[in-house]
């Protein structure tokens, strides 16, 4: 399967399009604006969870995989979407989540009875002690919860999202028959959540850390790995699926592993690497965007990774406007970062309203968000004692909300008739599709002309990148194909920056009207290098 040289959409469903205007996103929304996917120049949509779901945790609590949460539509919607979307030339891919189910799953609540075959589908342990281990979850406070006979139940996630036991043949099993009967269907592969973090070792107490206590127990374990192989082997590679996996805490030699240079397991995986920078410990405790930091990564992942993925946003994290530009210079700092994404060597992920400059919502009362981890981490930091503005800055900063605020289609009601489901960013009045595709001007074109650009480039496409030391918070590379030579200068910072000479050449893009002896702020250039022999 060709993923290399295509740029893929995600889409968030219940914040993309309204259709029958009850407030939440659906299928036959995002069917009617196909047209405006391709008319972007991508080639596959990742489409988040829209499996039958309870909405505890939004879709990533699944409760059937094999039907559609019915606020989002039917299966005969979903076939007419995989339908319609092959007419454009665009395939979907569909989110995988193997770690666990929802608790409404009726595998799990035929568990809960001792003598059922389903209580190995899940990971339980009696125990003496409060907890049966020191396990945390990602969502904040401990990784057990009960059910009504006492029985303890692992989740690494919230406690409606119990893990599932791979260690149990008849899971993996159930698995197989999941995935093919999606790929039946017609989708074109998976992006797995959280894969690999799926297999634990052991439960055994975790040494001692701020967070995520017991990571080492299930954190890319040989398990994992085997089961991984055998997927790829039984499903992914008969039906030329693609496959990005999400991966938790992983580093180049990881990452690599994942992707397997003897025995193919993944074909990409989305690492978070850069998007740690500007934090401590956790994303909860956030510090200054420092571009410097970041450029160092990015490059570091570069130059050691066979393939990259290249995303500055998904449905966890906040807006990259907010985060890595500056809102002051909206259309400067985001066709800088847009320039860097589609330039840097590796597969590009937008997601739905990266594109226009969506920018961290203006909500201004925790009863405003809906994010389930963000309301445990209030609660958990309220029981700690933090300041209430304290609080309020930690979620303003880092809550998922901030990228699943409605799609901002106009400056009105484009996305539904109907109070939405999550309150609108008040700043769509200004930053909208419609506003945009009338602007020669706009972030939006420049992102259509941006892709055109890549894909009748080869060298930006599937080249080899070359870095060229610049000065700091300023980034400079080549990208190299056969004859083909491309030259990339960006400015991360809100200062002017000196930096070293251009290279001969024609400048085919360029975020400011003109070029002087030092870069503006959150200038972007891309050159066409001249053969100079």
């Amino acid at each position: 399967m060709d993923y290399k040289s295509k740029v893929f959409y995600q889409i968030y469903p219940r914040s993309f399009k309204d259709s029958n205007n009850d407030g939440i996103g659906d299928l036959k929304g995002i069917i009617s604006k196909l047209d405006y996917i391709k008319s972007l120049g991508v080639d596959y949509i990742w489409l988040s969870p829209v499996y039958q779901s309870p909405n505890v945790d939004y879709g990533y609590d699944i409760s059937d995989y094999y039907k559609i949460n019915k606020e989002f539509g039917t299966m005969k919607d979903m076939d007419e979407l995989i339908h319609q979307a092959s007419l454009r030339n665009i395939g979907i891919i569909m989110d995988l989540v193997m770690n666990h189910t929802s608790d409404q799953h009726e595998w799990f609540i035929k568990s809960k009875d001792k003598t059922s075959p389903y209580r190995d589908y899940y990971i339980y342990k009696d125990s003496n002690k409060k907890y049966p281990n020191n396990w945390t979850s990602f969502f904040g406070g401990k990784a057990w919860s009960q059910t009504e006979d006492g029985s303890f139940y692992l989740h690494l996630f919230a406690k409606n999202q119990p893990d599932l036991n791979l260690r149990n043949e008849k899971v993996i099993e159930e698995f197989i028959k999941i995935l093919k009967f999606w790929l039946d269907k017609g989708i074109k592969g998976f992006r797995c959540d959280v894969i690999n973090v799926i297999y634990k070792d052991s439960l055994e107490d975790g040494k001692w850390r701020l967070v995520l206590k017991g990571l080492e127990h299930y954190h890319s374990t040989k398990g994992n790995h085997e089961i991984l192989k055998r997927l790829r082997k039984e499903v992914f590679d008969p039906y030329n699926a693609i496959t990005v996996g999400e991966t938790v805490l992983v580093n180049v030699e990881q990452a690599e592993a994942l992707m397997g240079k003897d025995e193919k397991e993944l074909d990409m995986v989305f690492s978070f690497a850069h998007m740690e920078t500007d934090q401590i410990n956790n994303k909860w405790f956030r510090t200054k965007f420092k571009p410097n930091k970041f450029i160092k990564v990015i490059k570091h992942w570069q130059e050691n990774l066979s393939w990259n993925t290249v995303y500055f946003e998904n449905h966890d994290q906040p807006r990259s406007i907010s985060r890595f530009g500056r809102e002051y210079y909206h259309n400067e700092s985001g066709k800088m970062l847009s320039t860097l994404l589609l330039t840097l060597r590796g597969t590009p992920f937008i997601y739905q309203g990266e594109e226009i400059g969506m920018l961290n919502v203006d909500y201004h009362s925790i009863d405003d968000y809906k994010d389930v981890e963000t309301k445990n981490i209030w609660a958990l930091s309220k029981k700690l004692h933090f300041p209430k503005w304290y609080r309020k800055k930690m979620i303003k900063k880092s809550s998922r909300d901030n990228a699943r605020s409605p799609m901002q289609w106009d400056s009105d009601s484009g996305f539904s008739k109907a109070k939405p489901w999550l309150a609108m960013n008040h700043n769509q009045v200004k930053i909208n599709v419609k506003a945009q595709e009338k602007d020669p001007n706009s972030l939006l074109n420049y992102y259509k002309e941006l892709i055109n650009y890549r894909k009748n480039s080869e060298a930006l496409s599937i080249g080899d990148i070359q870095f060229v030391n610049q000065k700091r918070g300023v980034i400079g590379f080549y990208r190299v194909f056969q004859s083909q030579k491309v030259f990339v200068l960006i400015n991360m910072t809100k200062r002017h920056k000196k930096y070293h000479l251009l290279p001969k050449g024609i400048v085919v893009f360029n975020n400011y009207e003109d070029i002087n002896s030092k870069l503006k702020p959150y200038q972007a250039l891309i050159m066409e290098v001249r053969n100079e022999n």
